[in-house]
């Protein structure tokens, strides 16, 4: 699209912090993951029963973003964020003071209560994202906003990693949660100043998006409830993307929620140790790089097409997920160094494919109308398998450590439970992209 440089400029003041916002919530929701298996030490609870506090979390989340993504198509990306931004951080700010008072009575319930609405807050967060930049990216720019909604993926994920592993060396602990919060407090202003839902709403003309929806249509007139129903549950390639973000949402949280006890008890790497830090840089990077790639291809090779490279991501997933489960070098700082670049080549195709579909395919199927309802069903869906990596997943390694039930005799057989049970997930989410291969838009389709 040939637009202004004043346009392009107003759009970047606009996802810009988006973005920079939504990547604080992921600092004010993976911080868990990296202190989740101290919390369990200090409070006598194993894997499964803290599995059962991120369960509570992720299931929330899965079924506040289904029911959140036609409330934001109809209040409006710009007031879901700022709803998420501020809620997320005053849940954290809740979290902190809890573990800092020792007001750890019933902790499973107690943090499984708070963790779930912190989880209800950040189910705005790609919603929104989503839904504001519907209306300011054409579908031929999609692809592109694709590898630009990775970055913010894998920016939260060194937020949350690095910067929490660096807090966790220089403060008290409970700084991990108080830290965030006031990251999302600073955002929310941002926000608030500067994002639009629209173009119009920031001196800029609308424009016809190419994705099948009106663009005289105001925003203050949603899609009824029913046609919306039928807009996302009534198109055979929304329904097959759900089905692929379930497959998504099990490979990635597998990795994410459990990579920093993979990294203490199979290559003894502690997450105080400096060399931790740089799983952090090697998610970032992996990502950005990840998500950057694949829009590239879908809009340069594709013509517009998601499914064909969301396939190819899926079974270089199974390749580095392999790799992972061989343990190669286990102990030794080369070996610390091996697994920290798999991890980070690991994120590369797990986060391609979630920008692609959650971040890019919503949009294009769902249109301006109802890009944050397919967003929500979308992320929902892939939020209910993240689910069964927390008591599931949980279970499986307190009962069988980190030897597992695929390791066919192989020799170390440590982390094989964990990449076994991930493998088959990607396996079927590229089998789904081979039964939509030439789905787009209708308005490209010609």
């Amino acid at each position: 699209m040939d637009h202004s440089r004043e346009y392009r400029l107003r759009r970047f003041l606009n996802w810009f912090p988006l973005g920079l916002t939504y990547a604080t919530m992921y600092m004010g929701r993976y911080n868990f993951n990296l202190v989740k298996n101290d919390i369990g030490a200090w409070y006598h609870l194993d894997k499964a029963q803290m599995g059962l506090i991120a369960t509570a979390g992720f299931w929330t989340y899965g079924l506040a973003v289904a029911f959140n993504g036609p409330l934001a198509d109809r209040i409006g990306g710009r007031k879901a964020i700022l709803i998420g931004a501020l809620g997320a951080a005053l849940l954290n700010l809740a979290v902190g003071l809890m573990f800092l008072n020792g007001a750890t009575t019933k902790l499973l319930v107690s943090m499984s209560l708070l963790w779930s609405l912190n989880m209800y807050s950040q189910s705005f967060g790609a919603l929104s994202v989503v839904k504001v930049n519907s209306t300011w990216f054409h579908v031929r720019e999609r692809g592109v906003f694709g590898g630009i909604f990775g970055i913010m993926i894998s920016s939260g994920y060194f937020l949350a990693t690095t910067i929490g592993a660096w807090l966790l060396t220089k403060l008290n602990w409970t700084w991990i949660f108080f830290v965030p919060a006031l990251a999302m407090g600073v955002m929310f202003m941002v926000d608030l100043a500067l994002v639009r839902n629209r173009p119009s709403h920031a001196g800029q003309a609308d424009f016809d998006t190419g994705d099948g929806s009106n663009a005289h249509l105001a925003e203050d007139a949603p899609l009824p409830l029913g046609d919306l129903a039928r807009k996302v549950f009534h198109n055979p390639v929304i329904v097959a993307l759900i089905f692929a973000e379930f497959c998504t949402g099990f490979v990635r949280q597998g990795v994410m929620l459990y990579f920093t006890e993979y990294l203490e008890e199979v290559y003894h790497l502690s997450k105080k140790a400096p060399l931790f830090w740089w799983t952090g840089v090697a998610f970032m990077f992996g990502g950005i790089f990840g998500g950057l790639l694949c829009g590239w291809m879908s809009d340069k090779f594709f013509q517009s097409r998601r499914p064909p490279v969301a396939f190819l991501f899926y079974l270089v997933q199974v390749l580095m997920l392999g790799l992972l489960g061989a343990t190669l070098g286990r102990g030794t700082i080369g070996g610390q160094i091996w697994a920290i670049a798999l991890l980070g080549l690991t994120a590369m195709f797990i986060f391609g494919v979630h920008g692609m579909l959650s971040g890019t395919a919503s949009m294009d199927f769902g249109g301006r109308k109802a890009a944050a309802s397919v967003a929500g069903a979308l992320d929902g869906v892939q939020y209910i398998g993240s689910g069964l990596t927390g008591f599931g997943l949980g279970w499986v390694l307190k009962t069988y450590g980190w030897d597992g039930w695929a390791a066919a005799g192989h020799t170390p057989q440590n982390a094989w439970v964990w990449v076994g049970c991930i493998i088959p997930f990607s396996l079927v989410g590229a089998f789904i992209m081979t039964r939509i291969w030439n789905a787009k838009p209708s308005s490209v389709a010609h």
